[in-house]
């Protein structure tokens, strides 16, 4: 029974010298952070040992004080909102510590706020959303990337000519579509006094094309009144992201096996330049060049409308006289 006391009494004394020793280890860091340009006291800094987890904030006049078991030298951390982070390197003594903090300028980017426009995938999105990205448009077998829109579900076109297709995805189509909005990085496409966009004369070379998403049908409460037919709309690629020069040459013909013209050719070179400077002044420009026969107004044969056939004479041998491509002459 003494034995056994003995040893207790053994063990609760080495526990007890552990606890003492461990103790003895710790450290207390103390000091006061002030507003460098004022000299008073910042409440709510952070002060906390570089590399580890302990730490703690400042009181109401600046000062803080904590425990560490970290061993000197060691490095101490204060940051606050709206001032740099500084370091201070503690050596020796661990009490009176004073720092200093100076008032930073924080650079922020502007945030644009509006319903469903934010990134989200398509299977998220509340409706209906056809998606060309730059990459499939690189192997589209078209002659531009405006008209391969005819692969997406749902669209219908009417072409007038090579540069100008409009484009339709409900409801009644027409050369002139104004049911149909176009944008282009979210500037409405139209061409003034036209109310309609003119295919794709003014918008973006193949080069600067980013993506195009269509959404077919009414979308007139995110982007107008125009839109109760379906909304296009065309992203040009980012000057800081997509940087350099680019260049694109397309070649074919047309008019293959036409009674009215011999073969043609067709030319197009789209030029894109794009730099920035410290990513926080871009520019870019973008150019293209198209030559190409669309069609030939040449036929000059007399047409009976009546009988909806062709009939001989000329303007100066039939006084009803009515040319297929000669305007201006037209008979009721």
């Amino acid at each position: 029974m003494s034995r056994n006391f003995t040893q207790i009494l053994y063990v609760l004394f080495f526990v007890f010298a552990i606890n003492i020793a461990a103790k003895a280890q710790n450290i207390t860091v103390s000091g006061t952070v002030k507003d460098k340009e004022s000299k008073q006291g910042l409440a709510g800094v952070s002060v906390t040992i570089k590399g580890q987890t302990g730490g703690t904030a400042s009181s109401g006049d600046g000062s803080f004080s904590f425990s560490t078991s970290a061993k000197v030298p060691f490095t101490l951390v204060a940051s606050y909102v709206g001032y740099g982070t500084v370091e201070r390197q503690v050596t020796g003594n661990t009490a009176g510590i004073n720092i200093e903090l100076e008032a930073a300028v924080v650079l922020g980017g502007d945030v644009v706020v509006s319903a469903s426009r934010t990134p989200e995938r398509i299977l998220e999105s509340p409706v209906s959303i056809e998606r060309m990205s730059a990459a499939s448009i690189r192997e589209i077998a078209a002659p531009s990337f405006y008209d391969a829109l005819n692969n997406m579900k749902g669209v219908e076109s009417s072409m007038q000519s090579l540069t100008f297709k409009s484009i339709n995805t409900r409801g009644f189509n027409s050369n002139g579509n104004t049911r149909f909005n176009q944008y282009i990085d979210g500037m409405d496409n139209q061409a003034p006094g036209l109310n309609f966009s003119v295919g794709n004369i003014v918008g973006i070379t193949e080069l600067d094309v980013d993506n195009v998403e269509l959404l077919p049908g009414a979308s007139s409460a995110l982007y107008g009144a125009g839109g109760i037919n379906g909304t296009l709309l065309m992203t040009s690629k980012d000057p800081f992201k997509y940087q350099g020069a680019s260049f694109q040459y397309k070649t074919g013909i047309n008019h293959v096996n036409d009674d009215n013209s011999s073969v043609q050719p067709f030319n197009q070179l789209d030029v894109r330049l794009a730099k920035s400077w410290n990513n926080k002044f871009g520019v870019k420009a973008a150019f293209s060049f198209l030559q190409a026969k669309d069609w030939m107004g040449t036929n000059y044969s007399n047409f009976d409308r009546n009988a909806r056939t062709f009939k001989s004479g000329d303007r100066n041998s039939d006084n009803n006289y009515d040319g297929i491509n000669v305007y201006g002459d037209e008979v009721s």
